[in-house]
């Protein structure tokens, strides 16, 4: 499994290029997963439904499944959160897995920026950013990738992690 991860700050359109990208890798036959951390308090469940209701009742994990997926939902009761290295070991097999947030990890990344954000740039306090995508022009001793040319953003991650597949 090859990992690749983007960065930037909230709001810089991660999730959007990664809607843009994923569809481009599958297309040349990449099984593709995601990694996303939040800071936000997140519950796939809803009150009222059984699989809630076990995890209310102290279930440490509730596997919810159907004919069209499943979702193994796994309470940490005051544990800490696992690391990244912990969650790419649950994951099933595939040819990459793209991350969203863990910015601390150690890890290959682009950093995406956008002109409109007013925030600094993130590369000079992380040495894993190899590559900027940004909607402007940059001063950065880095690679320069459009934003809005995510085809381009695509091969030059498959050329940095050696995946050639068509």
């Amino acid at each position: 499994m090859k990992v690749f991860g983007l960065a930037g700050w909230s709001g810089s359109g991660k999730t959007t290029l990664l809607e843009k990208l994923i569809p481009l890798f599958v297309a040349r036959g990449l099984r593709v997963s995601t990694v996303k951390q939040t800071h936000h308090d997140v519950d796939l469940d809803q009150p009222g439904k059984d699989s809630y209701r076990h995890r209310a009742a102290g279930a440490n994990e509730v596997l919810l499944t159907s004919s069209a997926r499943w979702a193994l939902l796994h309470e940490l009761r005051d544990a800490p959160e696992p690391s990244l290295a912990q969650h790419l070991a649950r994951l099933s097999p595939c040819d990459l897995v793209l991350v969203e947030g863990f910015r601390q990890a150690a890890l290959s990344k682009l950093e995406i920026h956008r002109a409109d954000s007013g925030k600094a740039l993130l590369y000079p306090g992380d040495h894993h950013i190899i590559a900027i995508a940004s909607d402007m022009p940059l001063e950065a001793p880095l690679p320069r990738l459009d934003l809005n040319d995510p085809a381009a953003i695509a091969d030059f991650i498959l050329r940095h992690l050696d995946l050639n597949h068509e």
